[in-house]
């Protein structure tokens, strides 16, 4: 059985690669346990020497790599840049802060002495989607390698030349055979690798329907296990917010990576006393959008990331007017080859309906007018996921109040939910559980013992 990568902005294969067989995986399990046996006896600064080199060769790489994930998936090429900059910014900061973050935790029992070290527990398994095809890798990887584990990694079957090209960055660093390895597997495969006793812990991210079957894997052989999945997260416009920069910010917050992202902002709800006015703004800003090759710096939004994502949600799109929604502009297939869609906005849509619970995943808006600040908490709240959100006010002290009832992981005030790597990343409800980035996200597979001394 064969990979295959395929452009979206042409729909042509590239690319065609040999799916691993069951016996090469196995190989690849053992060489990965191992390393481990070698690797938790390194030093942190031994960690950081060979995570810097990674982060070095990736910077010296960029441009390669950018065009790599612009070809395979279809992110415009200054946003792929960008993901090559923040990985290795994500790199960096973890070789930099690692041994801190990990440092013993002094204990003061009634008599004696006590404290907590942090060690690594093995081999961890990573399931990786394609919208962000390095740094998704990246914040998995970087922390746990420097925690002591090794990695295994299974890339979604559409990004298999950025799967690669990351086993290969950290071959050329001098990694050792089995710290980082590229599984190149069916994402049906996956679930039953987790059933293998000699992984210990696994990593999801990805649809709501993966990181269920992942977290029934790993709860069956209890393992640990951390899922980062679907997002629907709201956009608060609030009566004092300056329009003209939220629309700025809301452009930015839902086209990014041509709308496919789980954080990126997707349903826009404003106070009846400025909605019309952002409505109206916005709907022109989303109308204006340049649509067209992801390779040309001038456009602003580019293709899906396949063919099959476009006729997804051109389908929800359907869906969504026949439960009474409105097309305010676009909703159509833009450009005659490649999975383009026009940057679309609804309107009208009713709570209630089954599509209104549904993620829009790609370059489509939904709007809310509401009555008040808490018609527009109980609309935000009104979701199965919590992954992100943001509020638009120039009051801080009350966006704080009201981001302290919105029921989600993060949220931002007066710009759109983001990343970087000394903020914690993750959601709650169905948008998953667990932690990336930051401190917070380096505890995730560590084994925390207790020493005492009598």
């Amino acid at each position: 059985m064969s990979i295959q990568t395929t452009n979206p902005a042409t729909n042509k294969v590239l690319k065609s690669f040999d799916e691993m067989t069951d016996e090469q995986v196995d190989t690849a399990v053992t060489k990965s346990n191992s390393t481990f046996k070698e690797w938790k006896q390194t030093s942190y600064k031994e960690r950081a020497t060979l995570i810097h080199k990674v982060a070095k060769l990736m910077r010296e790489q960029k441009t390669k790599l950018a065009e790599l994930i612009t070809l395979e998936m279809g992110k415009i090429i200054s946003q792929s840049e960008s993901e090559i900059d923040l990985s290795a910014n994500i790199l960096e900061y973890y070789a930099d802060n690692a041994e801190t973050f990990l440092a013993d935790k002094k204990l003061n029992p009634d008599s004696g002495e006590a404290f907590v070290r942090s060690s690594p527990i093995g081999v961890l398994f990573g399931v990786m989607p394609w919208n962000f095809p390095f740094y998704q890798v990246v914040r998995f990887a970087a922390p746990n390698i420097m925690v002591g584990n090794t990695i295994l990694l299974k890339h979604a079957s559409i990004v298999p030349q950025c799967a690669i090209a990351i086993e290969k960055l950290f071959q050329e660093a001098g990694a050792p055979d089995g710290l980082y390895t590229n599984l190149m597997i069916s994402g049906k495969r996956s679930t039953a690798l987790v059933d293998d006793v000699r992984i210990k812990g696994v990593s999801l991210t990805g649809s709501e329907g993966a990181g269920a079957s992942m977290a029934a894997a790993a709860g069956k052989n209890l393992k640990r296990s951390v899922l980062e999945l679907g997002g629907s997260d709201s956009f608060i416009v609030l009566e004092d917010a300056d329009i003209d920069k939220a629309v700025e910010m809301a452009i930015i917050g839902r086209m990014n990576n041509n709308g496919q992202s789980c954080v990126a902002s997707k349903r826009f709800i404003a106070v009846e006393a400025t909605a019309d006015e952002f409505l109206e703004k916005f709907t022109a800003a989303i109308s204006s959008l340049k649509v067209g090759d992801p390779m040309d710096t001038k456009t602003q939004v580019g293709p899906l990331s396949s063919e099959q994502a476009l006729k997804d949600l051109l389908d929800q799109v359907t869906r969504f007017e026949k439960a009474g929604a409105k097309v305010a502009t676009g909703g159509k297939r833009a450009l005659e080859q490649g999975a383009y869609m026009q940057p679309t906005l609804l309107t009208n849509l009713k709570r209630g309906e089954p599509t209104f619970y549904e993620e829009l995943f790609g370059p489509v808006a939904s709007f809310y007018k509401v009555k008040d600040e808490q018609e527009a908490i109980d609309l935000a709240n009104d979701s199965p996921f919590g992954l992100g959100g943001s509020i638009y006010t120039k009051d801080i002290e009350r966006a704080i109040k009201i981001a302290d009832q919105i029921d989600s992981g993060m949220v931002f005030i007066n710009q759109p939910t983001a990343s970087q790597p000394d903020l914690p990343f993750g959601g709650t409800k169905r948008s998953g559980y667990g932690r990336e980035l930051a401190e917070q996200g380096i505890h995730e597979f560590v084994n925390k013992k207790l020493i005492r001394v009598s």
